[in-house]
This record gives structure tokens, sequence and C-alpha cells, in this order.
């Protein structure tokens, strides 16, 4: 039986995420995943968790197993208020929504805002989670070439000035996923401004901007914005443990009171067990010398894998620029049109890679970029990983 017919239209244009594809053709434990977006889990606090859960469930049965509040457990609240105000992601009248993972907060505020045919501004490459989010909408996407230090802001003010219904700029400015570029100061200085020239809302993606392993912070968009224009999504799933599925939205009151109840209908609220384990190893520990140790591995192994590269990859035929922090590094082959016949020969040669029109406003156009992973696999299998690579890459390009 055909159930396409059954498909709601605004279902019809999605395309799934090639990294969750791909990990149903990677069964075979040879092959090298540089792939997808996991942290790395050498560094996951597990006997701390399982001692945290385990007095929980004997301490507090009740409260972790009963329901709880959709806006979050106020102890919960109060961890993410404090890791948002260390980057001035909170201001005076704003609320803070716990979610089940940030990403859900995007889908869910995404939903609260937009209607059919409304226009929202992305970075063209970006996340697909979101832009998937985006399309399930119905809204029209209008992509802004992503530099080496972020968001074309000459090509962003001219698609404000020519698209002057447009609901919502999305952005991930620091460690971008997919690239890893950083937007610059000056650049999220005039984007701010602009968001409030023209009434647009902009919704700000930070999971990765406590992993900086070189270079200088830059302020997030949300601590320079005095016009409330700016929503800030943050993550605990970098830094923590992305299973436990914790993430929060911040923005004016107002507005999020519709995000609060489309959360209501979707899931009720946030699992309290790991809110409430979230919190005491929050109050047990020190996470910020536990996110230094994620910056010193995702910095020694980003080297491995650019070092690699500068090795193994034909010279001239692939570009790339090296990031600050996060866990994603781009790529770029000028020669050709479409990486596909690269990306199959890697999963012969047992090695994946993510083709960028995974991330692309036109998930199916040919691209001839593709995203490569350096925080899940080890400092050994990123270095044989990137020679088959390159040997794939000299063979076909």
């Amino acid at each position: 039986m055909d159930y396409s017919k059954y498909f709601a239209d605004r279902v019809v244009p999605m395309k799934g995420s090639a990294i969750r594809e791909m990990f149903k053709r990677m069964a075979d434990p040879e092959i090298i995943s540089l792939a997808g977006g996991n942290p790395a889990s050498e560094l996951f606090p597990s006997d701390e968790l399982s001692k945290i859960a385990g007095k929980i469930l004997m301490t507090q049965p009740t409260l972790a197993l009963q329901y709880g509040t959709t806006d979050g457990y106020p102890a919960m609240k109060d961890c993410a208020r404090a890791r948002a105000e260390k980057v001035g992601a909170v201001s005076e009248g704003d609320e803070i929504l716990i979610m089940t993972g940030a990403n859900q907060g995007i889908d869910l505020f995404a939903k609260s805002i937009l209607n059919k045919g409304d226009k929202v501004i992305v970075e063209s490459p970006s996340f697909i989670g979101s832009l998937n989010a985006f399309r399930t909408y119905e809204c029209e996407l209008i992509g802004i070439e992503v530099e080496s230090d972020g968001m074309n802001i000459d090509a962003l003010e001219k698609a404000l000035a020519e698209n002057p219904d447009t609901k919502m700029i999305y952005t991930i400015p620091t460690f971008q996923n997919p690239t890893g570029t950083t937007m610059s100061l000056a650049k999220r200085e005039r984007l701010v401004e602009l968001a409030a020239k023209y009434g647009v809302l902009v919704l700000e993606d930070n999971p990765y901007g406590d992993l900086r392993f070189s270079g200088e912070d830059v302020p997030t968009l949300k601590s320079l914005d005095k016009n409330g224009v700016v929503f800030y999504a943050g993550s605990f799933s970098k830094i923590l443990s992305p299973g436990m599925r914790l993430g929060y939205l911040i923005g004016p009151a107002q507005l999020l009171e519709k995000t609060e109840m489309l959360k209501q209908v979707n899931d009720v609220h946030t699992p309290m067990l790991t809110q409430l384990m979230c919190v005491q190893f929050m109050k047990k520990y020190n996470i910020d010398t536990y996110i230094k140790k994620n910056r010193e591995l995702y910095g020694k192994k980003c080297k491995a894998m650019v070092e690699t590269m500068e090795e193994t990859f034909p010279a001239g035929k692939v570009e790339w620029v090296v990031p600050d922090g996060g866990i994603f590094l781009w790529c770029t082959c000028p020669g050709i049109e479409d990486i596909t016949p690269v990306v199959d020969r890697c999963l012969e040669k047992k090695v994946a890679i993510v083709p960028g029109s995974n991330f692309a406003i036109d998930p199916f156009a040919p691209s001839n970029q593709f995203r490569l992973n350096y925080s899940s696999a080890s400092v050994e299998d990123i270095k044989e990983g990137v020679r088959r690579l390159g040997a794939v890459l000299t063979e076909l390009l």
C-alpha cells in the first residue's frame, strides 16, 4: 500500500538527516565516523551521575517520578540562569523555559510565531534540525552565506530590505554548525541593529559556546540586544550529557508564554529525573572544571585532524577554516560540483563524512562541501579516518 497520499503537505518537502541515515549503514564496527555531532563519551561523568541518580531515587522518588511543571523545576531554571548570566543572555523581564533539549525549544518557539508563508532568514549552510523545524511550519527560508567570520551582513541587510515581512532571523553565531565559524563582534552588533530596525526577531542558538579552545570569547547577541528582539537557546547536551535532553529557552515572557503552552501539549514537561540530576551535579561539582576538560580534549582532537588533513589532502583541491572551538570543521572542494561520489567512496573505505547538501536551504541540490566532526572519535581514529579520506580525495579529485 502506498501511504504517501496521507502525508501532510508541510512534511512532504522534508529530507531526513543524512547523519541518521548514515548511522544505519555504520553497523560495521570497522567504519570510522567523522560524521556525527556527538560529544566525547569518554568525558561523560557517568560515575558521578550514577551515584546522583541513585540517591535521588532513594531519597526523592516522588519528586523524581511524578509530573512536574511545564516551565521547568525551579532549581533547574536557576542552573540555566546561572549559565546564561555568564554570557549576558538574561535580561530584565525575561522568562526561562526548561526544554527537552534545545532543539525542542527552537521547534516550539518557531511553532509559536510562524505562519504558512512567513519568511525566515537563516545562515547558509545551517543546522538541519532547525531547518526542518522551519520547513514543517511551511515558511519560506532565505539563506545568507556564511563567511569565515560569520553571516554576510551586507547580504542580510539587503534581504531584510527586500523582504519587509521577514519574521525571524535564525543564527548559530559561535562555532556554527556545520561550518565551525564564529561571527565577529562587528557583525553581531550590526545584526542586532538591523533586527531592531526592521522589527525582526532573532533566535540565537548557542549549544557550542562553552567549547572554545583557542582565541577570545565574543559577546552573545543576546547580551548586545537593548530592544528585546533576541531570544536565546542554550543547552547542557555538549557540556554534561546529550542523553539527558536538557536545554533552555530565554526571552521576553510575553512571547514565551505561548511556547510554554505548546510544550505542555508536546510533552507536558522535561523529565524530572534528569532535571534533578543536573541540579545535584551543579551543586556538588564545578561544571567549569569539567568544561575545561572538554575544551582541552577537543582542542587536541581538532589539532590532530587539521595536521593530518594538511599531510594527506591533495594540495589545492580542498579548502577549510580552522575553528577556535566547537566540534565541527567544514570543507569545500572548488573543483567539483557534487561531493556524493566522495562520500560513497569513503564508506567503501570504512570512513564516514557528511555531505554539505544535508545543511543546505535546498537539500536536493548538489553540493561540493562536506562536514567533519572531531569530538567523538579517538585521536588515533581521527588520524586514520582522515588518512582514508585523504586517499579518496586524491583518487577522485
